[in-house]
Parts: structure tokens; C-alpha cells; sequence
């Protein structure tokens, strides 16, 4: 009898144990928590082929042949989609704008707004790349920058920013935290 008990209490001693070096390896930050270090959310690559078709098909419903681009957090591209009669520059500005709404975190109409001559921040529009007009649009989740949208070619900015709209609205679902 004294050996069963014994044992059993052994057995009770090495579970606790285990369970107390579980909780206490928990507790330990993981690598990529560690101090100087930080984790990013990006966009797969999927996720980001949805919006930009998205986005074209919105386009091609109003009559607009765009160039739609998509962005990963640092601004570099992801997607680009081309309508067949898009202009050529179309691949070029729907790129800038959705570098300049990752790179500013804002909306490129907003920064065109932002930057206008004679405000303080005016001197930004000679910075290469940026594109301070409409159609370019931050793509956020869990209150983070993941990516951005590009739309060149729809009769102005304002058109562009809709398509682009419509690209964020197609993977809400997706990206929600």
C-alpha cells in the first residue's frame, strides 16, 4: 500500500510540475515579441487580387477602362489589374496613388487637399511618386495600415476613389479582426 501511495504521489509531484513549467514558458514572450521586434499584418496575396478585381469590375459597371493597383503596407505592389482600352499612364499613376495612401496613411485626395499651395505641407507634392489627387485609398484592419488601392483612369478622382471603395468593401469580410 505504501508503495502504491507513494507512487501516486509522485505521479500528483511530476504533473504539477509540468503544469507549472507550462504556464511559466507562456509567460515568456515568444520571439517575435521580443523586445525590439514587432509584427505586421499584410494582405495575402488573394485577399489583394479580390479588391483590385473588385475595384475593376465597379469601374466597368460605370463605363470607366482603369488600371487598378494594389499595395502591401510599405507601398510596394502587390496587384496590377489593366482594362484592355486603359490608358498607359494608368499603370503608373493607379501605382503612385496607392503608394502615396500606404506611404501617408491617408487618402491621396486627402493629401492633395492637405498640400495644396501656400499650407504648410505644400512642399510634399514635389516628392517623387506622390500622386496628391483622388483614387487612392489606405486598406486598414484592426486599426492598422495593411495595404492600399490604386484607381487611375474613371473621369477624376472622385470616380477613382469610388472603385477603390468598392475594392475595400469586397474584402471587408475578409480583413476584419
Amino acid at each position: 500500500m505504501k508503495s502504491t501511495h507513494s507512487l501516486a504521489s509522485r505521479s500528483l509531484v511530476a504533473v504539477a510540475a509540468s503544469a507549472s513549467l507550462a504556464l511559466a514558458a507562456a509567460a515568456l514572450p515568444r520571439p517575435a515579441e521580443a523586445q525590439g521586434l514587432f509584427t505586421t499584418r499584410s494582405l495575402t496575396l488573394e485577399t489583394a487580387t479580390k479588391a483590385a478585381q473588385a475595384a475593376l469590375e465597379a469601374c466597368r459597371k460605370a463605363g470607366y477602362q482603369v488600371g487598378v493597383a494594389v499595395v502591401d503596407r510599405a507601398g510596394l505592389p502587390q496587384v496590377f489589374l489593366r482594362d484592355r482600352f486603359a490608358g498607359a499612364h494608368t499603370v503608373t499613376v493607379a501605382v503612385d496613388k496607392a503608394w502615396t495612401a500606404a506611404s501617408f496613411r491617408i487618402p491621396s485626395g486627402e493629401l492633395g487637399n492637405e498640400t495644396q499651395p501656400g499650407k504648410a505641407m505644400s512642399g510634399i507634392r514635389s516628392t517623387p511618386r506622390v500622386m496628391a489627387i483622388g483614387g487612392g485609398l489606405p486598406i486598414e484592419a484592426a486599426g492598422s495600415t495593411v495595404g492600399a488601392i490604386g484607381v487611375s483612369g474613371a473621369p477624376g478622382g472622385d470616380a477613382d476613389d469610388a472603385c477603390a471603395k468598392a475594392g475595400i468593401d469586397a474584402i471587408l469580410i475578409d480583413i476584419e479582426m
